[in-house]
Order: C-alpha cells, then structure tokens, then sequence
C-alpha cells in the first residue's frame, strides 16, 4: 500500500466521504488541479496522484513494457484504488486520463459511479471519411520527432497551442514549465502512446454515467470529437464550453466547477 502512494505520489485532501478521483493529462501533472480542488475539498474525499513516469513519481518504476499502452497507466489507477480501498468513486479526467479512466470503468465498473471527461478523445488521428479526429498521422509523427530533436523548442510550441488563451500568457507559461519539467524520453514516449492511440471500439462497453466537456476552440480535441464520443457513450451527457484550449480546468475553473456540479447534482 505505501509503496504504491509513494510511487504515484498520491495525495489525500477534503472533508466529504465521496469520493473524487483527478487523473491529470499527458505532460502535466497532480499541480494542475490546483484552480478546481478547493471548490469540492469540503464536500468530497480528494484524491490526486501522478502517473509513474509524470511529476513527482518514482520514475524507476516507469518502463515502456509496462506503459507502452494505456494498460500500464489504468493498471496505475487499480493500484491507488486497491491501496486505498475506494469505492464509488467519481472519475475525473483530463484529456488521455477521460480514456483511462473509461478503460478502468470497463474492467471494473462496480468501482466507479461517475466519469467526467475533460477535453476527450478516443482518436487524434483522421480516419477516412467517417471519422475527423484533428490530426493526420504525418503531423503526430513531426511532433514526436520534433520532442526527440529540441524538447525545449517542442514545450514552446507546444504550450499556446494547447492554453489557446493569449490573453492570460501566465498559464501559457505554467503549461510550458510543466512540460519542460517533465523526463523528455518518457514525455515522447507517453505522447506516442496517447496520440496514435485508438479506443474507439470499447466505447460501447463503457455504462457508468459520463460527462464530456468540450471546449469550444481546442486545438488538440476538436467539436467533432465531442459529438463522436456523445453519439457512442450510450450513458452520456456532453457540454459544449465558452472555455477555449484544451485546459479548461486552468483557464475556466469557474465554468468548469459549475458544469461539473451540475452533473452530480
């Protein structure tokens, strides 16, 4: 049990007896709740975690056998709920982790209550004429190629892109700071796996009640996304956001927060 928090890091905060679990996305880590766990803290058990290989995890646990798949990181999840003995759990997850997450529910949906999916998608790639997931395949190949070259330069690429909130340059630079604080040979590596990652034909197992929050101009996940995931979730409710970027947990957390309540109410 302690080995396992030690090794994900994991942190335990709030005052309710439900419980809510934040799984954060690639390139970042645990700090990039920080705008939305005080508005729940009072009502729910929080618990927050990095995923071996992210922040402040034991990254000589990390091995790409284990975490060439998205295997490897549910397995993470597992690992935290057995040692804490959760149950009834509200998923929280951003952008890769609403698919962890949703992979998680499947296994072992007696777990989980509810998923609130931040910024989804089951494919970047384009596929064909029946699915537009925002990216062609020769575009995720320059991105990794561009974070094995010059990691830094990738970071500074990368992070406005991402925030798309121009006027609020500070968290472009936190998001920058995350990235570039982060194991680059793992980074590249995580990045491969989520991005050439396709979990489209195990959304129709997936019945735990979902929110899908998309934002209205994200760079990384675009509507079409939202819409795709909505059709297949069959227990699912989507809300289009005034937010924009793929962070809307940083940039809108008011807007965030109240759709996220709503959801539980």
């Amino acid at each position: 049990m302690n080995e396992v928090l030690a090794r994900n890091k994991v942190k335990v905060i709030g005052e309710g007896k439900r419980v809510m679990m934040f799984a954060h996305g690639f390139g970042c880590d645990q700090s990039m709740w920080g705008m939305i766990t005080p508005a729940f803290a009072k009502d729910y058990r929080l618990v927050l975690f990095d995923y071996v290989g992210s922040g402040n995890s034991d990254l000589t646990a990390y091995s790409l056998e284990k975490y060439g798949t998205f295997r490897g990181y549910v397995q993470d999840v597992f690992d935290i709920i057995d040692a804490l003995s959760l149950t009834d759990i509200i998923f929280v997850g951003h952008s890769v982790s609403s698919m962890i997450g949703m992979l998680a529910s499947i296994e072992r949906p007696e777990l989980f209550q509810r998923l609130v999916m931040i910024g989804p998608s089951p494919r970047y790639l384009n596929d064909g004429a029946d699915y537009y997931g925002g990216f062609e395949e020769e575009d995720i190949r320059e991105l990794l190629e561009m974070m094995e070259m010059n990691f830094s330069g990738w970071a500074s690429f990368m992070a406005p892109l991402a925030m798309n909130n121009p006027e609020l340059p500070h968290l472009t630079q936190e998001l920058e700071r995350s990235f570039i604080a982060a194991d680059p040979a793992i980074t590249r590596e995580f990045a491969e796996v989520t991005f050439l990652s396709d979990h489209r034909t195990e959304l129709p197992w997936s019945s735990v009640p979902a929110l899908i929050l998309q934002c209205s101009e994200d760079s990384i996940v675009p509507i079409e996304v939202g819409e795709y995931l909505h059709r297949q979730l069959k227990n699912s409710t989507l809300r289009l956001m005034k937010a924009k970027g793929h962070y809307p947990h940083i940039s809108h957390p008011e807007e965030t927060v109240a759709l996220i309540r709503e959801f539980l109410c």
